[in-house]
């Protein structure tokens, strides 16, 4: 029986900015960073509380993927605190906070383009 999503891939044209990005300004902790093909690392990262895990990865056969939306959304507390937060750590985003009602939401964007909807709960 499934239990849980193991990892999700981010594509990435830059594994090391990608890295500080979601390290330094989205706050996922690295978990692994280890060679893994000559070309690029394995680098999986995670959210505190959660199994789920991110991996920078890009296989080659992908790269036209890179900068595409992320189908899926990240849950957060509180959209709007959320928002302010990366905001002052310098991430961009494509949508501020709007509310629906289905919830609120806002949709912020990595440095490849990829773009993340932050949903509440």
């Amino acid at each position: 029986m499934i239990t849980h999503v193991k990892f999700v891939s981010i594509p990435t044209s830059d594994q090391d900015r990608a890295l500080r990005f979601y390290t330094e300004q989205v706050g996922f902790r690295l978990l692994t960073d280890q060679p893994f093909d000559g070309k690029q690392r394995w680098i999986e990262m995670g959210i505190a509380g959660s199994e789920t895990k991110f991996v920078l990865f890009t296989p080659d056969d992908q790269r036209d993927r890179i900068g595409g939306f992320f189908a899926g959304a990240l849950a957060c507390d509180n959209v709007e605190a959320t928002y302010r937060q990366l905001t002052a750590k310098g991430v961009e985003f494509a949508s501020p906070p709007q509310q629906q009602p289905w919830g609120e939401f806002a949709i912020m964007k990595d440095p490849d383009g990829n773009q993340f909807v932050l949903s509440s709960k």
